[in-house]
């Protein structure tokens, strides 16, 4: 019996593990992408942070639609089309990760990158208020105690600077937001029909806005350009990561999706402080130090959450549950 097992063992691992390895690796990518956005995003410094977004807008909807006709996906967004409260959500959180976006985009153009990692650190932090205000979640012990390690950061950085750090706020605060809306969604949507739909709901925003800076004189660019070809590669960098992500937490674990969240506002903060050299004085610091002992109690609860679980899982199997995953 012994040997059976082993024997079984041996040969459903390899396919056991390949999915998990090839999601890690969608993984990285993803996050490792976002964490280099800074350095994209400044190749636009002529542009003002409304234009940049109203191309990344409007030339993702243009490359969502291509995939969908390549990939013959139409029907899915036929399908989400049909149920109006997922609409409904989905252009909510078209107009959020738009707000997301601008903030993003205008702090990274005004030497502002170290505050945007500090949004994406506060973030998760943000999601858990968020549940629990507004969707009665209660929050285990160190949850709490990661929440307050992030609302000290904010204290610290609002004493020593005597100014809110609005941008990352609003970044922590709209993404957040986003995530719940997309929740309220529901996770049938995949990744590629939500954003398509999401960027539809704003493109005639985006269109008009575009209208008119053209109309105006005020637009940075024409098509005919490189500057604007350079524009309109904003779609497939958007979306591009957007698919790995989706591709990567269909095969790991939400753990392993929590921890390598982490990765973009690490990229962020080490392209901000050692590539840009955007100061690190002492208050900012020990504001970055007190958010990240409050990411590493937010992880340390998420691993031995799932441990316990998993634990628990097992002795309910060695006692003979039925219907177990």
């Amino acid at each position: 019996m012994s040997w059976q097992q082993t024997s079984a063992q041996r040969y459903a691992h390899p396919t056991m593990i390949q999915p998990a390895r090839a999601g890690l690796l969608y993984g990285l990518a993803a996050y490792g992408l976002w964490g280099l956005f800074p350095l994209f995003f400044l190749l636009f410094a002529r542009s003002g942070a409304l234009e940049v977004v109203a191309h990344r807008a409007l030339w993702s909807l243009v490359f969502c639609a291509l995939l969908l006709t390549v990939l013959r996906q139409w029907d899915s967004v036929r399908v989400v089309l049909a149920d109006r409260r997922t609409t409904a959500a989905l252009v909510a959180a078209g107009f959020l990760i738009v707000v997301n976006w601008s903030t993003y985009v205008f702090a990274v153009l005004t030497d502002r990158t170290l505050e945007t990692a500090l949004g994406y650190f506060i973030n998760p932090l943000a999601v858990a208020a968020l549940g629990i205000f507004v969707l009665g979640e209660r929050l285990r012990r160190l949850q709490w105690v990661a929440m307050g390690l992030g609302g000290a950061s904010v204290a610290v950085m609002v004493g020593g600077y005597g100014e809110v750090p609005w941008t990352a706020l609003l970044l922590a605060t709209s993404f957040g937001l986003y995530s719940l809306v997309k929740k309220v969604a529901g996770r049938s949507v995949g990744a590629l029909p939500g954003l398509a739909l999401e960027t539809a709901a704003v493109a005639p925003l985006a269109v008009a806005y575009l209208a008119f800076l053209g109309a105006t004189g005020a637009s940075s660019a024409t098509l005919a350009d490189g500057y604007g070809l350079l524009l309109v590669s904003t779609g497939i960098v958007t979306a591009v990561p957007l698919l790995l992500f989706a591709a990567a937490a269909r095969r790991v674990s939400m753990i392993t999706i929590a921890i390598l969240q982490y990765l973009a506002p690490i990229g962020q903060f080490l392209l901000g402080w050692l590539v840009l050299h955007e100061p690190m004085p002492p208050v900012r610091w020990a504001g970055f130090a007190l958010v990240w002992a409050g990411v590493l109690v937010f992880v340390a609860d998420s691993l031995l959450t799932s441990r316990r679980a998993a634990s628990a899982r097992r002795r309910l199997r060695r006692e003979g549950g039925v219907g177990l995953p």
